[in-house]
This record gives structure tokens, C-alpha cells and sequence, in this order.
């Protein structure tokens, strides 16, 4: 699911829609966006107004809320004043991305949430690995989209743990044996990911196109911008 681009561009063509993610924080969010999505913006307002260097770091330690929209107005807050809003958990599973260097970040986009609380109202919001979407994708009427985390294209670029589980090689593999089987129910699917030979050869039995994409994180800012991406089909795109 992630930031659910994709399905914000495509919901209003869409009679039913599906979005899961096996961060169950991520899917908390976007649970309360669509069923309270107003408390979620007073609380958001709050921890605009009292956003420093000590409240932020008093809110990434507090790891232990129970109640599902204080957890989901953390999220959002910490997500929108960390560094380059990058999202990263530590073996523990509790968030650990330093604050940001921004002057007057925007905590809470009112009118945003209650836009995507609008586009959620008839959308199953699931906590769930990829393949479980086997159980729900059958038919040519069906298209997925898989936004998984992307595999290194190099040993300096590793960076696979959004989460305390990480996405490996071998994850990347059953991905694909998850993508092979939709393709062969006649399901269209859609997948992006980095380029290189690894996935080039998962991959060479369907259609592949590249595409550039901006990149805002890296270590060295002289290497963020425009590379070179893949987007994998089991449809030929493009003019026939």
C-alpha cells in the first residue's frame, strides 16, 4: 500500500478496491483516516502547534499507545517532521529516523485527509502480506498493483528494512511466483521495482519498461534525482 498513489489516481474507476500492508501502523492510518478522520485532524493540529526538537523526540519514544487514532496521528506527525519523511524501525519494531531540518513543516493537510478520507469510504483496508491476495484477485476484471520494497542495486544501497523483518531476495522471489499466478488467472498486474539483473531475470517472461523516477533520499546528495526504475506487467503497454 505505502502512500497509496496508485490507488488515489485509479479508486473512482474502480466498483471494489482492496489495499493492504504488512506494516500494521501504516494500515492503522489509514483505517482512521477513513473512520474518524476528522478527531485525526484535531489531534494533528496539536502536534503542529507544538512541534520542537524535545516533543519530537518525547513522541518517537512513545511507543507503547493504545488507542488506534493517537497511534495514527503519531504516525502522520513523525512522519511529516523526520528526516526526508523517511519511515525505518529498529529490531524492536519502534520507529527510529532522526527529526528533520524543517523550518515550518505542514503536520496537518486538512483538506488532504479528508479528500482520501472521501476516497477510502468504499475500500477494504487490510494487514496482510502480498500473496494473501490470491484470495482476492480472480478474474481479467481484476487488476493489482505491487509496490514492494525495492531490491539493492548495489552493496552500498542495501536498504531493505522499512520494518524489523526486511525484504529479501527470497521475498522477492515468492513476490514473483505471487505475480505469475495472478498472471496466469488472466489478471492484469503491475509491479515496480529497481533495475537491475536480478530482477530483470525474475521477471523476463513478462513485459518490462523503463521508466525515470525522482529520488529524494540517498546519503550523498549529489546521487538524488532522476534513475532509472522498472515497471513489469503481465499486459503489453504502450501503442500497439
Amino acid at each position: 500500500m505505502g502512500g497509496g498513489a496508485t490507488f488515489f489516481y485509479l479508486y473512482q474507476f474502480c466498483d471494489q478496491s482492496v489495499l493492504a500492508d504488512l506494516n500494521g501502523e501504516l494500515v492503522n492510518v489509514y483505517r482512521c483516516v477513513k473512520q474518524d478522520v476528522e478527531t485525526l485532524i484535531g489531534l494533528l493540529r496539536w502536534h503542529q502547534t507544538h512541534h520542537c526538537h524535545d516533543y519530537y523526540y518525547d513522541m518517537r519514544a512513545q511507543n507503547q499507545l493504545r488507542s488506534p487514532i493517537e497511534r495514527a496521528a503519531r504516525l502522520i506527525y513523525l512522519n511529516k517532521t523526520c528526516f526526508n519523511g523517511l519511515y525505518r524501525e529498529n529490531s524492536k519494531g519502534h520507529f527510529n529516523v532522526p527529526m528533520g531540518r524543517y523550518k515550518n513543516p505542514k503536520v496537518c493537510d486538512a483538506d488532504t485527509l479528508r479528500q482520501a478520507s472521501k476516497a477510502l469510504q468504499q475500500t477494504n483496508i487490510l494487514c496482510a502480506e502480498f500473496n494473501q491476495v490470491l484470495d482476492q484477485a480472480c478474474t481479467t476484471q481484476d487488476f493489482v498493483y505491487f509496490d514492494p520494497p525495492y531490491h539493492p542495486i548495489s552493496a552500498t544501497s542495501s536498504f531493505t528494512g522499512y520494518n524489523r523483518y526486511g525484504f529479501r531476495s527470497q521475498d522477492q522471489e515468492r513476490l514473483q511466483q505471487t505475480f505469475s499466478a495472478l498472471a496466469r488467472r488472466g489478471v492484469k498486474v503491475m509491479l515496480s521495482n529497481s533495475d537491475c539483473e536480478f530482477i530483470r531475470d525474475l521477471y523476463q517472461d513478462f513485459h518490462i519498461s523503463e521508466i525515470q523516477a525522482s529520488r529524494a533520499i540517498n546519503s550523498n546528495a549529489r546521487r538524488r534525482g532522476k534513475i532509472t526504475e522498472l515497471v513489469i506487467t503481465s499486459y503489453p503497454v504502450g501503442p500497439p
